[in-house]
């Protein structure tokens, strides 16, 4: 089993030290397992409420339902120290790196959750997006597709993903593509909305 300085020096070869420097400031002002932040969201909402007993992975969850997507981030990359580099971990870094439009950062960690846990379906799901927004659409449909056969069509966020792309791929005349709305998945019952770029 790894030790806590151990999993800090694997996420400063992987993620390079400034994300970990935000991680570092971030878990020195949690007190407790405790985050406050009084900035405001979408709707005058606060970003964050002090959470208490909450693992970085629900801060960061919170955070990106709130728009605050660095924050969220920077939660996530606690959470790789506190639960160690699984793909959950690297799924959702790689969503707030999405959310921010940090295209190869993004792609480059979602890759890495599914090294890790080849079976893990927002990770497939979410490196559909990415790949999506990079043009890259037949690469993007086999990943929706892997995500909705290892989700058995339960998730209807996945099959609409699906169905949108395959319908954005049946046009004929480019200048008339419909908008797409594709969604990001996570764990829990909370689901991300992320327009495609057209």
């Amino acid at each position: 089993m790894k030790s806590a300085a151990s999993s800090s020096e694997t996420l400063l070869r992987r993620f390079g030290a400034v994300p970990l420097l935000g991680a570092a400031l971030l878990l020195a002002g949690c007190a407790g397992d405790r985050l406050s932040d009084t900035s405001t969201g979408p709707g005058g909402v606060p970003a964050s409420r002090r959470l208490q007993g909450d693992d970085g992975l629900a801060i960061g969850h919170r955070l990106m339902a709130s728009g605050e997507y660095e924050l969220a981030l920077d939660a996530y990359y606690a959470a790789g120290v506190q639960l160690g580099l699984n793909a959950d971990v690297l799924s959702a870094v790689g969503s707030a790196n999405l959310k921010l439009g940090r295209l190869n950062q993004a792609e480059k960690v979602l890759r890495r959750a599914i090294d890790e846990d080849d079976r893990f379906v927002p990770a497939w799901n979410n490196l559909g997006i990415v790949l999506y927004n990079r043009g890259e659409l037949g690469e993007a449909r086999e990943a929706f597709r892997v995500a909705f056969a290892l989700d058995s069509g339960a998730s209807p966020e996945i099959r609409d993903n699906l169905q949108l792309l395959d319908a954005k791929l049946a046009q004929v005349v480019p200048e008339q593509e419909p908008d797409a709305d594709f969604r990001l998945v996570r764990r829990g019952n909370g689901r991300y909305l992320l327009l495609g770029n057209n």
